[in-house]
């Protein structure tokens, strides 16, 4: 499928919450397709579902955003983010609330208009996954 594409950029400050700000920037502009494009910021709480686990896991400290993708809808977003820490390790998972800006968060988002993305359970997966409609 080939989308039209518009750009909407968003600065969040410190204390904000990455996970809810983005939320809440599909919510007020009703979006029903979209996706993160680029973002880069700090982090200095981080809380991540890590691969197959059923929790969150909380990090605590400075961190560089090094990668945040997502689709995101007013009919449910799925997002994954990647920071590094002050040595340079880098790790990852789904993107939970609580996840505090540190200094800044950049973000690039891709807005589809004749998109529409819903999240329907997949019974082979398990999980509520991505549908996609055309208008």
């Amino acid at each position: 499928m080939f989308s039209g594409m518009q750009v909407a950029a968003l600065r969040l400050k410190p204390g904000e919450d990455l996970r809810r700000s983005l939320e809440r920037f599909v919510k007020d502009h009703s979006l029903e397709a979209a996706c993160v494009v680029t973002c880069v910021g700090s982090l200095r709480r981080v809380v991540l579902r890590l691969a197959n686990q059923s929790e969150g896991t909380v990090y605590e400290g400075h961190f560089e955003i090094v990668s945040l993708v997502g689709v995101m809808s007013c009919h449910g977003s799925h997002y994954h983010l990647a920071i590094g820490d002050r040595t340079g390790q880098t790790f990852g998972g789904h993107l939970l609330e609580g996840c505090t800006i540190y200094t800044t968060a950049e973000i690039v988002i891709g807005i589809l208009s004749d998109l529409r993305f819903r999240r329907e359970f997949d019974p082979e997966s398990g999980y509520r996954e991505l549908a996609i409609e055309e208008f």
